[in-house]
């Protein structure tokens, strides 16, 4: 059975950093563009950052760039998510999706909706 698993979540303070991890299960990311989406109270989910596992290319949405950078383990087959200078609109509940497409802005800008590989969540909550 394909799983992703998120972990990493919490609490913190804003100007804090959090790194979210997406481990594959019962397949590999090989070829995958697999990418970060979060969902505030109230809002529509989102794209927030996507790789490419193919050629390494990346996408950033802008309220994230300079703050978030997106890699990936391929020995241990995981993506993850460093999160720096975090602000309270980056709370949320964080999910990673995995699924064939040609760049990693394309996931992250319509690929995702489409995409049967979601994991179940972590919860990001930057608060004083």
């Amino acid at each position: 059975q394909l799983q992703l698993v998120e972990s990493g979540g919490g609490l913190v303070q804003p100007g804090g950093s959090l790194r979210l991890s997406c481990a594959a299960s019962g397949f590999s990311l090989n070829y995958y563009s697999v990418g970060w989406f979060r969902q505030a109270p109230g809002k529509e989910r989102e794209g927030v950052s996507c790789i490419n596992t193919s050629d390494g290319s990346t996408y950033y949405a802008d309220s994230v760039k300079g703050r978030f950078t997106i890699s990936r383990d391929k020995a241990e087959d995981t993506v993850y998510l460093q999160m720096n200078s975090l602000k309270p609109e980056d709370t949320g509940i964080y999910y990673c999706s995995a699924d064939y497409s040609p760049t990693a802005q394309e996931m992250c800008v319509r690929t995702w909706m489409e995409s049967d590989h979601w994991g179940q969540g972590t919860q990001v909550t930057v608060s004083s």
